[in-house]
């Protein structure tokens, strides 16, 4: 008897740690580490970013070259790019970090349209390189189906303005 039920407990526990409840709806727990404490502190700071378009099936759309002003901080478990001469924000999602190479994502909503920047860097010391890969994507008013999308790769190349490792 004593047997049967330390079974039964077993069982029960494993069921509620698997995600499963005994009534048979599925209850889904999501777990993930962050990769954030995993970036290098040389990221953070003012970057001058120049971009080269390399790649795109939407010329139109897309600038032939581009010089922006990336402004990264980390504050606990949120890294945020923002561009003080056009006012844009938004945290990124770092989805790869090995020493000095780090990937991450920035998504940004303008009425129907989104757009996703995937950016691939490198760190050497004062400056980066990389590449940026745009999707933007067009949706219906009606229905919010997708209308469209156009692609765009970009090389980058970054040259710290102010930072923690700029006099080094």
């Amino acid at each position: 008897m004593l047997r049967v039920l330390i079974s039964i407990l077993i069982l029960a526990f494993m069921l509620a740690f698997q995600g499963v409840s005994v009534a048979g709806t599925p209850n889904v727990l999501y777990a993930g580490v962050s990769l954030v404490k995993e970036v290098p502190s040389d990221l953070m700071g003012t970057w001058r970013v120049s971009a080269k378009l390399k790649n795109t099936d939407s010329p139109q759309n897309f600038k032939s070259t581009s010089v922006d002003i990336w402004n990264l901080s980390r504050h606990n478990d949120v890294i945020n790019l923002s561009n003080p001469f056009t006012g844009a924000s938004a945290s990124i999602n770092v989805s790869y970090v090995n020493k000095n190479s780090i990937k991450f994502t920035k998504v940004g909503d303008y009425n129907n349209q989104k757009l996703t920047d995937c950016v691939e860097i490198t760190i050497d010391g004062n400056s980066f390189s990389g590449v940026n890969t745009l999707s933007l994507e067009t949706y219906s008013d009606a229905d919010k189906s997708l209308i469209n999308q156009k692609k765009a790769i970009y090389q980058l190349y970054g040259e710290k303005i102010s930072g923690a490792d700029v006099l080094d």
